[in-house]
């Protein structure tokens, strides 16, 4: 089986924030999908490892916030490449708003934000599937929506190993030096599992 056919699949990127006990965070997620129109429902995945889904379990609302193909690869390490346990994201930022929900969305190189209500969940294992009403919604600008494929093509830069041997994570760039990979590997920069790795080949020279 190649696995490879999975990274086929469309995806879009999106920061995903919420708010909890006057905290707030936000990380990026892939997974977004609309699941009915009436009640105007979505249903958005997020790996528990993030922070950002500890505040949605609790708070059960959350803001998209639609990237666009101008989001700089600065934008996607900030919110994807650390985590909200060890930084506070949004300190000294100017470049975002509060909603209706009190929950932030972020206006620069993104095209529009939804606002929602969580109303259930089911576990996945790894990761939440959240269940969520619209409650609001805007359009900020008329740019390109992101999609992974795109970010993949010219955002993220490209795979740069100096010579390392061993595995690198397909999603950020990540090196394993090792030859072996282990089965229960973790990326620690954007949180993929083994699917995500591919051998570094040698270079022929």
């Amino acid at each position: 089986m190649d696995k490879n056919a999975l990274f086929k699949i469309g995806y879009g990127l999106y920061v995903l924030t919420s708010n909890y006990e006057n905290i707030d965070n936000g990380c990026i997620i892939n997974t977004v999908i609309q699941v009915t129109d009436s009640p105007l429902r979505i249903a958005v995945v997020v790996n528990k490892k993030n922070y950002t889904h500890e505040l949605v379990l609790n708070s059960c609302v959350f803001n998209l916030s639609m990237l666009t193909t101008e989001t700089p690869f600065s934008v996607i390490e900030h919110f994807g490449f650390q985590s909200g346990k060890d930084v506070n994201k949004f300190i000294g930022c100017q470049q975002e708003h509060r909603s209706k929900n009190n929950v932030l969305y972020i206006p620069k190189y993104t095209n529009s934000y939804i606002s929602c209500h969580v109303v259930s969940h089911q576990d996945l294992g790894t990761h939440t599937m959240f269940f969520a009403d619209v409650i609001d919604s805007e359009v900020i600008s008329d740019k390109e929506s992101l999609t992974y494929s795109y970010y993949q093509n010219n955002i993220k830069p490209k795979k740069n190993d100096d010579g390392k041997k061993g595995w690198y994570c397909k999603i950020c760039g990540w090196v394993h030096e090792d030859e072996n990979l282990p089965d229960d590997i973790i990326c620690p920069l954007c949180k993929h599992g083994k699917d995500a790795f591919e051998k570094i080949e040698d270079k022929k020279k």
